[in-house]
């Protein structure tokens, strides 16, 4: 009786995993997400790579889209393409939020109102049902090879610390993908785009965030 016991304990336990659902998590971002530059967009981006890291306890959803920004008004904003709405209708329980490279370029730069659009953007995603725990990512270092109308002291000196301010504002945990890129231009070819290698290091930062 007691081992017809056990087993019946480990089948439930079995059940159980097998029927729960997983955690949902949307990665929010540009052409770094989207996976720009990769020969195998959909099977290299770094969501597609945290996908398989995490395992199936969870379901990363790719909603990067190149170009866009965090600001509202921009040569291509995040808030108008079909992406955005996706996050609402996927009822993420985790959100990533990787913008401000784009931002940074001088025909859309603009200091009071990017932290004022990141902040609509937080509190926005903050109305899920559920409330979704949201991180903030730091962008990935901008190297002056890059051929790209992208500022990397903006970046650096202005995007990044307003980010931190937001997070400590907001009470958001931070995922710092600036500093492990230091040094690591290879990684990043035409300056801006990490390639498969780089998608790799992202999603194992990200990975060992959500883990923790």
């Amino acid at each position: 009786m007691k081992k017809i016991g056990i087993i019946f304990v480990v089948l439930l336990l079995f059940i159980t995993s097998c029927t729960s659902n997983p955690v949902v998590i949307a990665c929010v971002g540009d052409s770094i997400t989207e996976g720009a530059k990769h020969k195998k967009q959909s099977k290299t981006a770094y969501p597609k790579v945290l996908d398989s890291l995490l395992g199936a306890n969870y379901s990363v959803v790719n909603l990067g889209k190149s170009g866009t920004t965090a600001l509202k008004k921009s040569n291509s904003t995040y808030w108008n393409c079909k992406d955005f709405s996706n996050v609402f209708s996927i009822h993420p329980n985790i959100i990533t939020i990787k913008l401000g490279t784009n931002d940074s370029k001088p025909q859309n730069w603009n200091s009071e109102k990017f932290k004022e659009n990141y902040q609509s953007l937080i509190d926005t995603f903050q109305t899920i049902t559920p409330k979704p725990k949201i991180y903030l990512c730091l962008p990935v270092p901008v190297f002056e090879h890059s051929r790209f109308k992208i500022d990397g002291k903006v970046v650096r000196d202005e995007v990044i610390p307003i980010i931190k301010s937001l997070a400590e504002e907001n009470n958001l945990p931070i995922i710092d993908l600036y500093h492990p890129f230091i040094g690591k231009e290879n990684l990043v070819p035409d300056g801006v785009h990490p390639e498969e290698e780089g998608a790799v290091v992202i999603a194992d930062i990200i990975a060992k965030h959500i883990k923790n």
